[in-house]
């Protein structure tokens, strides 16, 4: 299982990494980017099982980067995606869906929350 950690704040890759670990994912099965620009370079070059990224953060939001990997051509297409962020008004939540968000988290989380919103994608 390969998993991308999209997050401005470093303290927040580090706490969804230790979450994840203790999913069973092993620390060299999940990579982190700072912002979308990034994570978008690291998709070209590596194929992802799970994509969790913040809404919030500089030069390409997480928002914009969901709809470039559910763009028609992308190889990513079918990636499953969480997003993880402070914006949990209804409204927001609706957008990120229709723009092709498979889950959706509310910080602050708690790891059990994480854990079960994740827990399906770890089913095969």
């Amino acid at each position: 299982m390969k998993i991308l950690i999209v997050d401005d704040s470093s303290t927040m890759r580090r706490i969804i990494g230790n979450v994840v670990q203790q999913l069973g994912v092993a620390k060299g099965d999940f990579d982190e980017a700072e912002d979308g620009v990034v994570a978008w370079k690291m998709l070209q070059e590596k194929k992802y099982d799970v994509i969790l990224t913040d809404w919030n953060m500089p030069n390409m939001n997480g928002l914009e980067l969901v709809k470039k990997i559910r763009s028609e051509g992308s190889s990513h297409r079918g990636t499953p995606t969480v997003m993880i962020t402070t914006e949990g008004g209804k409204s927001e939540v609706i957008t990120a869906l229709k723009a092709g968000v498979n889950n959706y988290i509310v910080k602050p989380f708690n790891a059990q929350t994480l854990k079960e919103k994740l827990d399906p994608f770890f089913k095969h």
